[in-house]
């Protein structure tokens, strides 16, 4: 074999090797929409502490890796984080993505108007360490901001 097809081979295979990693498909909007409803319905049965320590878990029911749920109070302290329960208490009212976009404020004025919706921002993905557009569905539960974050496709 000479040098120059075995450059060409090692560079196929470094090409695949980089398609294969970056085709993972996110979760869908639907999936966070049905885990989101899957939170509020937990939090309305058995009350808000149980239902935090649920989602902060780890992996299940409310943790599936890319999809978690979080829960913040109006005032933008989080009460629950299933991706970094070590948060729980934080203050992340200033908070902003990585374009500077308030998006904790945002939650909360959302949370505060219609009780309901998305908002959409530029976010690290942690999986690939890539900044990626985001979205947050988001729902106001008594006086908790519950939310579950997705990757659109």
């Amino acid at each position: 074999m000479t040098k120059i097809p075995r450059i060409l081979l090692a560079g196929a295979f470094a090409l695949a090797l980089g398609t294969t990693a970056q085709a993972a498909p996110h979760a869908t909007s639907g999936e966070a929409r049905a885990l989101l409803d899957k939170a509020v319905t937990e939090i309305n049965t058995v009350g808000p502490d149980k239902a935090f320590a649920e989602f902060d878990a780890g992996k299940g029911a409310y943790n599936t890796g890319e999809l978690y749920v979080f829960v913040l109070s109006m005032k933008g302290v989080y009460e629950a984080y299933g991706a970094n329960p070590k948060l729980v208490g934080h203050d992340v009212s200033a908070m902003t993505d990585a374009e500077g976009k308030p998006i904790v404020r945002d939650m909360i004025a959302l949370a505060k108007g219609p009780g309901h919706g998305k908002i959409n921002y530029v976010w690290l993905n942690r999986a690939d360490n890539r900044i990626e557009h985001k979205s947050s569905l988001i729902k106001r539960v008594g006086d908790h901001v519950v939310g579950v974050g997705y990757y659109p496709n």
